[in-house]
């Protein structure tokens, strides 16, 4: 069957009328007629027969009924990509990040982005890095972000904005007069610490300095993402290593935080499809990104 012919298909089993068909799609009625009997002729079979002067559909038709609605449906979405695109509007967008960006950082990005894509779609997922490159390679999202370094030949990767690691407490556990000189990693010595899961890239590096401590950290609690190593925190259950986005960010009076010294970097990488053109959604979204990604990761310790 031609596109044509699943049109009229369709239009009929809406209608009931070949005339009321034609009517539908803005065609003649003998034009409709002669685009059914070319598609019963390709097909062998009749799709339609009169009953009480309305069309109904055989037993074969019946049978196609399903698959030509469902592309029929593509169809539809396909006209109206168009015609957003010629609106100036743009395709859905799909942003997948770890839950820690996911919480503290993507949704003020996501509310001033819709200052200039009200009526957009966007898509959001959240998992970590591994499943991340999975998704944006295999088309099942745009944007990722994530503060792991990714090296991949179908993957562009860019840093929107960097900050360093961070340490935070529960609130009182350092005086007021603290927070704004650095926390020496020594300091962590038989310190009550949040562990981080060592299949984060920032956790394995973190814990190849933390065992040359000596005594080592005291860790009774392991966790695979920064953002329930901060809850943990604020409930009062030690110290953890975060990067500076989950650290700064929410206004959460339970938390006190303080730059690690040794510096560490954490950059905030932005993953696409290499050799893609990046839509003016998409460009906005990574903009609205870096500049809250640069308030979170530049801004000074708070009590």
């Amino acid at each position: 069957m031609r596109l044509r012919h699943i049109e009229l298909f369709q239009a009929i089993l809406q209608t009931g009328s070949l005339t009321a068909a034609a009517q539908l799609l803005h065609i003649s009625q003998p034009a409709a007629s002669k685009i059914l009997k070319h598609a019963e002729q390709q097909l062998g079979f009749a799709l339609f027969s009169r009953v009480r002067g309305k069309l109904q559909p055989t037993a074969e038709a019946r049978i196609l009924q399903q698959e030509t609605e469902r592309l029929a449906a593509d169809l539809q979405n396909l006209r109206r990509l168009a015609g957003n695109i010629g609106r100036g509007e743009e395709r859905a967008l799909r942003l997948i990040c770890t839950p820690a960006l996911a919480q503290a950082l993507v949704p003020e990005a996501l509310r001033r982005w819709r200052a200039r894509f009200a009526s957009t779609q966007c898509h959001l997922a959240t998992q970590h890095t591994t499943e991340i490159i999975e998704a944006v390679l295999l088309r099942e999202a745009d944007l990722g972000l994530t503060l792991q370094a990714v090296e991949h030949p179908g993957l562009s990767s860019q840093v929107l904005a960097q900050g360093q690691m961070m340490v935070i407490a529960p609130a009182g556990w350092w005086p007021q007069q603290a927070l704004a000189q650095p926390f020496r990693l020594e300091q962590l010595a038989d310190a009550p610490l949040i562990g981080l899961d060592t299949r984060d890239a920032l956790g394995g590096l973190l814990r190849g300095h933390l065992e040359a401590l000596d005594p080592p950290p005291r860790i009774d609690t392991w966790v695979q993402t920064y953002q329930l190593a901060r809850t943990l925190v604020a409930a009062g259950q030690g110290l953890a290593l975060v990067d500076p986005i989950t650290a700064q960010a929410g206004g959460d009076q339970r938390i006190q935080a303080r730059p690690l010294e040794p510096l560490i970097p954490v950059p905030l990488y932005a993953l696409a499809r290499a050799q893609e053109a990046a839509s003016a959604a998409q460009l906005e979204l990574l903009e609205q990104v870096r500049l809250q990604a640069d308030r979170l990761m530049g801004g000074q310790p708070r009590a």
